[in-house]
């Protein structure tokens, strides 16, 4: 969760009514989109294309979390896997595993690092959708390892989405916090900073010409 304002996923297919994956939260997720035309009329939404772009073009984190997805054979197309919409007043954005969709809630992101933080976040959902396969729905402990960054948030963020009480996304969270904590890709380092993330991405983007070389 991001400053606790994030939940991951949002969407699910088929599930019962009485079933809670997080859809309350994200209520523009059933409604017919709007054309071009419409949506360009809303200040909101506007705002939040030229913030996701700047993100896209300079944040490091997001570089290197795009380009490993790509390498893991799921290449990120902005128009395609980015989705600025009206959201509950308690997110920020979350990951829509059903259509592989990163959304940003355009009425509660108003910064550029809020949303430098936010695409970020949710890009690593979308890379262990990616490379592991996670099973949003079903298995709690695969949501609380892609949530492990900081143990109470992880936890925040399974109850913001799952209708489960707090001993169980305790427990889910506990179990997989160590394995999960040391699992540093794509980054290979902990971030700290801008400055760690940058280096990151350039050795990421070195990687393979180091082993082209044995």
């Amino acid at each position: 969760m991001e400053d606790g304002k994030t939940a991951s996923p949002p969407g699910a297919e088929g599930g019962e009514e009485e079933d809670d994956f997080g859809y309350r939260l994200f209520p523009d997720r059933n409604k017919e989109p709007q054309s071009f035309l419409v949506r360009s009329l809303f200040t909101f939404h506007n705002r939040c294309q030229v913030m996701l772009r700047m993100t896209l073009e300079t944040n490091p984190y997001a570089q290197l979390l795009i380009a490993a997805m790509k390498q893991s054979g799921c290449t990120v197309f902005n128009d395609r896997h980015f989705s600025c919409e009206n959201c509950d007043g308690c997110v920020s954005g979350g990951f829509d595993s059903a259509t592989s969709q990163i959304v940003l809630c355009q009425n509660n992101i108003r910064h550029q690092s809020h949303m430098n933080r936010v695409v970020a976040h949710e890009l690593i959902h979308a890379f262990d959708h990616c490379r592991a396969h996670v099973d949003w729905f079903k298995n709690v402990k695969h949501l609380a390892c892609s949530e492990t960054c900081v143990r109470d948030r992880a936890i925040r963020s399974i109850l913001a989405v799952r209708k489960v009480s707090r001993e169980t996304a305790e427990k889910a969270v506990d179990e997989v916090f160590d394995a999960c904590f040391n699992d540093l890709e794509p980054f290979g380092r902990i971030p700290h900073s801008k400055t760690d993330a940058k280096r990151a991405y350039k050795d990421f983007l070195n990687r393979d010409r180091y082993t082209a070389n044995l």
